[in-house]
């Protein structure tokens, strides 16, 4: 297997794994990222929708056939979805927006995932 499809695979599962925890255990993510959210009922509405988007980004990347025509596009954007979620979730933890626990959280793992898409996104282009 080639360092693009193992990045772009474990990016997949990475989303699959997130996008059905806010989907379907929404409590649970809020309490995984600290006291301050676990019973705050306003999360849970974003959570889902969290979910929803990032399960079915992780469904299109695992289903990706790297010669597809629109690969590096779909690739491009995951590189622009997580870069963007770490500046956000960077900036909602120097704002106090979140929690520091849950800032840390989300900015470590959306920083790990736009490693992981650029990595993927750079070897679709030496690929071809």
């Amino acid at each position: 297997m080639k360092l693009g499809d193992v990045t772009r695979t474990a990016l997949a599962c990475v989303r699959i794994f997130n996008g059905a925890l806010g989907l379907f255990a929404a409590h649970r993510m809020a309490s995984s990222l600290g006291d301050d959210l676990r019973d705050d009922k306003r999360f849970v509405y974003p959570a889902r929708m969290f979910g929803v988007r990032t399960l079915v980004l992780g469904v299109d990347l695992l289903t990706l056939r790297p010669d597809a025509p629109n690969a590096r596009r779909v690739l491009g954007q995951a590189v622009l979805i997580h870069a963007t979620d770490t500046a956000a979730a960077l900036y909602a933890g120097k704002r106090g927006e979140l929690p520091a626990k849950a800032a840390k959280l989300t900015t470590i793992i959306s920083a790990v995932n736009t490693g992981l898409a650029v990595v993927s996104l750079v070897a679709a282009r030496k690929e071809r």
